[in-house]
């Protein structure tokens, strides 16, 4: 009986989501970056990619990987874990979770792209620069992004975008993929 109800349930929040890019337009979109990323760069000389956790480290992946099957070259990549250089810490209720940064090449002087799944305020990105600067002095700091959604409270602007979805406050928008378990899809969710 659980079982039922659980599944009853699911079917019940698939039915509040309204349904953006399938998993044939997020592979277009990623393809169409990683040549976006390439022609602008003019190849992979002093490239790598940087993915924001969780889901622009898998996004970042899937870049390194077209890149190289483009190319015939694997940049470097690395995992940028935002969560200390939030504005926002003091206003949660609930602890942080921290999870790993993982950058093993030095930052300085190289092109680096940072890569995560959707641009909103720009507060995520303004935290991941600081935590890349951290690191070293970048050339160049260019932002990919799956999905820009607007309302922009600091002017941040993605260098590289898969899809512009005008939304408003009251939506929200979930980029699902088949890293994390679930199938490749983009949805807007009623608050």
């Amino acid at each position: 009986m659980p079982g039922i109800l659980m599944t009853m349930s699911a079917q019940h929040d698939r039915q509040q989501e309204r349904l953006v890019m399938e998993s044939g337009d997020i592979a277009r979109a990623m393809t169409r970056i990683a040549h976006e990323i390439l022609e602008r760069n003019k190849g992979v000389k002093d490239l790598a990619l940087v993915g924001i956790r969780t889901g622009g480290v898998h996004l970042a992946h899937r870049l390194v990987r077209r890149i190289h099957d483009i190319e015939g070259v694997t940049v470097p990549i690395g995992e940028l874990d935002i969560t200390l250089y939030r504005d926002d810490l003091a206003l949660r209720k609930e602890q942080p979770v921290l999870r790993k940064t993982s950058v093993p090449f030095d930052i300085s002087d190289k092109i680096i792209v940072l890569v995560d799944d959707v641009l909103f305020t720009g507060r995520t990105i303004r935290a991941a620069m600081d935590g890349l600067i951290d690191l070293g002095r970048p050339a160049e700091i260019q932002l990919a992004v799956l999905v820009d959604r607007g309302h922009r409270q600091l002017p941040i602007k993605a260098t590289y975008i898969g899809k512009n979805i005008p939304t408003s406050r009251e939506e929200q928008i979930q980029v699902l993929l088949e890293e994390a378990g679930e199938d490749d899809r983009v949805v807007i969710l009623k608050a």
